[in-house]
């Protein structure tokens, strides 16, 4: 038996938001699989920091730390040309810059409301239409990665704003699936539930270090299981993925009823 068909070893693979969190771990974890990373979020001296473990670490893939809002046109075209001028090419972009807070809907305001739907959708139109324009220009296309939620997928309270955009995200994977799979790009999503992640350690307590990878019960994941699953789908062995969009929740929710 192969594993050959998961390895990402030798693609160029831009991760936007992984100074921290599930962005950081896929990046380390491409990197050590043998892929170019390109590691961007708003903060210079975060992704400095994140490129220059991958570099002093045993990871055979190189990593290089750019600069990027994902809300601005102009940073996006620089973040892709950058890479494109470091590693002569762009195979997977993975769209998981994004963020969030909590509130209920008649309590957020229009600038709050504008600035999640700006940075988790318009980030993501931003980076994958630049995207795809390079892609479309070498010989075998590429491979996008989206970054949605359960919260976009059966809504979620206090997250009204958070689950709108995260839903655009899963429709406008099903289309762009459809359109650009004549180019060769191939377009899928994960959509993860709850993740120990260090944003939600700092405001919940919870931490990854208290979750046992063993068990199958529970309802809180890590960041390592999420790259797993971007790590497939950004390889061959997902091949026939194309539109789709995977939750990784860990335990379904389900209700039950006597009520007929």
């Amino acid at each position: 038996m192969t594993t050959d068909q998961f390895s990402v070893a030798g693609e160029t693979a831009v991760i936007t938001g992984s100074s921290q969190g599930i962005g950081r771990v896929t990046a380390e974890r491409f990197a050590e699989d043998g892929a170019n990373v390109v590691v961007t979020s708003r903060s210079q001296e975060k992704v400095d920091e994140v490129a220059a473990d991958i570099g002093e670490s045993d990871a055979p893939g190189d990593a290089i730390a750019v600069e990027c809002d994902v809300r601005e046109r102009d940073a996006v075209e620089a973040l892709f040309e950058a890479t494109v001028e470091e590693f002569g090419g762009i195979n997977v972009l993975l769209n998981n810059a994004g963020a969030s807070f909590m509130a209920d809907f008649e309590e957020i305001s229009e600038n709050g409301w504008k600035t999640i739907v700006d940075i988790n959708l318009h980030g993501t139109y931003h980076c994958s239409q630049v995207a795809g324009e390079h892609m479309r220009e070498q010989a075998d296309g590429g491979v996008i990665v989206n970054f949605a939620s359960v919260a976009g997928t059966r809504g979620s309270p206090m997250m009204s704003h958070y689950g709108a955009a995260k839903a655009a995200v899963v429709n406008l994977t099903t289309t762009l699936g459809y359109e650009w799979a004549g180019d060769g790009i191939r377009v899928n999503a994960i959509a993860p539930g709850f993740v120990a992640t260090p944003g939600v350690e700092s405001q919940m307590g919870v931490s990854a270090d208290d979750i046992d990878r063993t068990e199958v019960e529970r309802r809180i994941g890590r960041s390592e299981e999420i790259a797993d699953l971007a790590q497939f789908l950004a390889s061959p062995a997902s091949s026939y993925l194309v539109g789709e969009t995977v939750v990784a929740q860990g335990v379904p929710r389900i209700e039950e009823s006597t009520d007929v």
